[in-house]
């Protein structure tokens, strides 16, 4: 969304970057067109690589929050909501933070008190809120619930696309010069406005809903998307980390391309609702 920003992708690896890119890409549409059922997978996968990271990332602070009862979790979690919808999603994770709990008191009080808290912030940052795109394609996962999760993730991608071209030729006014320099108002107006349109005629064509509820979902998506990447590019900088990991050539760790996503399926997850139940 800026013109810093521009700068800093254009210093990755490209070749790598765009074969990743497309390889992700694939993977998502290939487990949502062709065989629904598998996107649990990738949410599982994606999820406890996201955990793993943090946890990684995390001990920069001097936190040591407990990897395996967190990844467990996150596997119980997106299982959990696949089975039984929000609620079960919600015991999944007090059953999570539990675990991590009795895991950290077993090495005494100390280990306790120094990784309760991030140990409950991985767990709801990560497994917790990208379980609700699990809980977007139900109960029709073949079927609309497919489509759901689709315009959920092109309404991300569309605001960061949109902010980004929008940015780097006509942003001006930086929006959080101490969090993320390159990122502009200019930039955040594109976000919106390109995450409007566009989900005004994908929610019209994929799911026959009224555009002008299209356009209200495309700016909310974009409004907690751009506080997605926000929020993580904050953490980032309080950890002196320029990427969570190097797993994804070109394009940084898991959580790197999960930020704007994380925040926006549990608001697109609730957007639906509320469109379900007005139209």
């Amino acid at each position: 969304m800026g013109r810093r920003r521009a700068k800093g992708r254009a210093g990755r690896n490209l070749p790598a970057a765009i074969g990743v890119g497309v390889g992700l890409v694939l993977l998502v549409l290939g487990s949502l067109v062709i065989w629904p059922d598998a996107f649990l997978g990738v949410i599982v996968l994606a999820s406890a690589v996201g955990v793993y990271e943090m946890v990684r990332a995390l001990r920069a602070t001097g936190a040591d929050a407990p990897l395996i009862p967190l990844v467990a979790g996150s596997v119980l979690m997106v299982g959990l909501a696949w089975h039984d919808g929000p609620d079960a999603l919600l015991l999944g994770l007090l059953v999570t933070i539990a675990a991590s709990v009795i895991w950290r008191i077993a090495d005494g009080l100390a280990a306790f008190r120094r990784d309760f808290v991030p140990s409950v912030m991985i767990s709801i940052y990560v497994p917790f809120l990208l379980s609700f795109g699990v809980l977007l394609q139900l109960p029709d996962a073949a079927e609309d619930g497919r489509w759901r999760v689709l315009c959920t993730l092109l309404a991300v991608v569309l605001s960061d696309t949109g902010g980004y071209a929008v940015g780097v030729f006509f942003g001006k006014h930086k929006m959080a010069p101490s969090i993320s320099p390159g990122k502009t108002w200019e930039g955040f107006a594109g976000s919106v406005v390109s995450a409007a349109v566009g989900s005004a005629l994908l929610l019209h064509f994929l799911l026959e809903i009224p555009w002008y509820w299209g356009v209200l979902f495309g700016a909310v998506i974009a409004v907690v998307a751009v506080a997605g990447d926000l929020a993580e590019s904050m953490l980032k900088r309080d950890l002196g980390l320029k990427d969570m990991s190097n797993l994804l050539p070109g394009h940084g760790g898991v959580m790197d391309r999960l930020d704007s996503i994380l925040f926006a399926v549990p608001l697109a997850y609730l957007m639906f609702a509320l469109i379900g139940a007005n139209t």
